[in-house]
């Protein structure tokens, strides 16, 4: 490789550091460039994640869409492992699956191939991901190209480290964006129905979902039935009631904890797993609504693609049931509010009437009631409106 290359490429790293701070951009485009000066048949970058102190693939020359965010080595696991823990390159040009610390994924077939090179991404003097060159015949990793990518993997460490802390700006914002969204729906003056279809709408957008779910728990404490979703499918909707005795989401309300299935199709507490597989359903978080230390309902939220729901998430989640069951309560208490105002005026209303018709035909007070009563049963209205047509004749009388 001449001088003038080495340049260049350093030239276009400088490039990314200047582009737009997207994580995923920033990664294809480092594996481009990796990719352009080794010939490499196959370039992947992993990550460190701090929370499950683990490496994540995170990026690929060949499309491995369901693989990535999914593929995660333990520390010193595999050479990649071992790359990041020991920070340390390692380069094997023939048989590299034969090396003691190689670690096989079935998904990944560039697995298989002869040459091998795996260099730590360094930030701060630390790895916090590793970048793999990998070809398909033997191959010798000359010491100038070794060097080379090892500057790179330094270059590019802050660049990630800035586009890692970008990214999680964003999803900062949006999900308290959404939280305002989902206070002001409570504080406002709509109908139930319509704050949680607002509530699942803004979740299922925070979090990426496909679907996002709010189900009650019914008067009884027996069955959850689906009160909102932003769900096209006619099917969903109509999903039948669930009971809370051995189901999964059950298990939410009677544990108020919440619970994450990697797989939904093949978790035998998954009521409706054929459901899922038509809907595209695959991993799904439930999390309890709780108010006043009851758990009333369940936040149910599943993605098309497997995901690793993070503790970060679920918090957030749990805070936006949180908010919902409080919505669902005071609605509860604003109609049993509502139903005591209008008995108090009916009775003052049958009060009222009792007297006019005591006066008018020398009426005992239970006769005058049943009286009321009787023509109420007779002509199928509310004692209240026989109370109100009582008031009106009397009026025009005078």
């Amino acid at each position: 490789m001449t001088a003038d290359q080495e340049l260049q490429i350093l030239r276009n790293v400088v490039d990314i550091a200047s582009s737009e701070l997207d994580l995923n951009l920033t990664l294809q485009l480092i594996v481009k460039i990796v990719t352009e000066m080794t010939d490499a048949d196959s370039v992947f970058i992993y990550l460190f994640d701090e929370s499950k102190q683990n490496l994540v693939l995170m990026a690929s020359k060949t499309a491995h869409k369901k693989e990535l965010g999914n593929v995660v080595l333990k520390t010193g696991e595999g050479i990649t492992g071992w790359v990041a823990r020991e920070n340390k390159t390692v380069a094997i040009k023939s048989r590299a699956y034969r090396d003691p610390r190689f670690k096989s994924f079935d998904v990944l077939p560039e697995d298989r191939y002869e040459a091998f090179l795996s260099v730590p991404v360094i930030y701060k003097g630390k790895a916090i991901g590793v970048v793999n060159v990998q070809h398909k015949s033997q191959q010798d990793y000359s010491t100038e190209t070794v060097n080379l990518i090892e500057m790179i993997a330094k270059q590019v460490g802050g660049i990630i480290e800035h586009a890692r802390l970008f990214e999680e700006t964003k999803k900062k914002a949006l999900q308290f964006d959404s939280l305002i969204k989902v206070s002001r729906s409570i504080t406002s003056e709509d109908y139930l129905e319509e704050i949680l279809d607002l509530i699942v709408v803004v979740t299922a957008e925070m979090l990426n979902s496909k679907i996002c779910s709010i189900m009650l728990l019914d008067e009884k404490g027996v069955e959850l039935s689906i009160k909102a979703t932003q769900s096209l499918s006619a099917e969903y909707k109509q999903k039948p009631n669930i009971k809370v005795e051995n189901s999964l989401t059950g298990s939410v309300i009677k544990s108020k904890k919440p619970a994450v299935v990697y797989d939904v199709s093949k978790d035998e507490k998954y009521a409706y797993r054929d459901l899922a597989l038509k809907e595209g359903l695959t991993s799904m978080v439930a999390v309890p609504m709780v108010v006043k230390d009851k758990a009333i309902g369940v936040i149910n939220v599943y993605t098309k693609q497997p995901h690793h729901f993070d503790d970060e998430e679920i918090s957030v989640l749990q805070i936006v049931a949180n908010q919902a069951a409080v919505a669902v309560e005071n609605t509860k208490l604003m109609q049993e509010a509502l139903k005591a105002r209008e008995a108090l005026e009916t009775r003052k209303l049958i009060e009222r009437a009792k007297g006019i018709l005591m006066k008018m035909n020398n009426l005992t007070e239970e006769a005058a009631y049943r009286l009321i009563h009787k023509k109420s049963m007779d002509t199928c209205r509310s004692m209240k409106d026989i109370a109100e047509s009582v008031i009106l004749m009397a009026e025009l009388q005078k």
